[in-house]
């Protein structure tokens, strides 16, 4: 599935996290999970949320397209040195 509204929401936040790193944020870690998620069920499940596409139906879950890059992104950082 491709849902590229969500990558260019991730690229950002994560392109602001660097940012902070370079200007001296301790940042840890990052989750990515949004508080909408839990929400879903408030638009009667026409609004999907997550990395995951679920067929309610048959419980079938589908990786979407930003499953795919956010995993590649976390796979860049774990070959990168880190700083310091």
């Amino acid at each position: 599935m491709n849902d590229q509204l969500r990558i260019d929401y991730l690229a950002s936040h994560l392109r602001a996290v660097q940012q902070a790193v370079q200007r001296g944020v301790d940042v840890r870690g990052y989750y990515c999970w949004s508080l909408l998620d839990s929400f879903e069920w408030a638009e009667g499940l026409t609004k999907r949320y997550g990395l995951v596409h679920v067929d309610f139906e048959s419980l079938k879950r589908t990786p979407k397209k930003s499953f795919q890059w956010y995993a590649d992104v976390i796979a860049a950082q774990a070959s990168t040195p880190a700083a310091g």
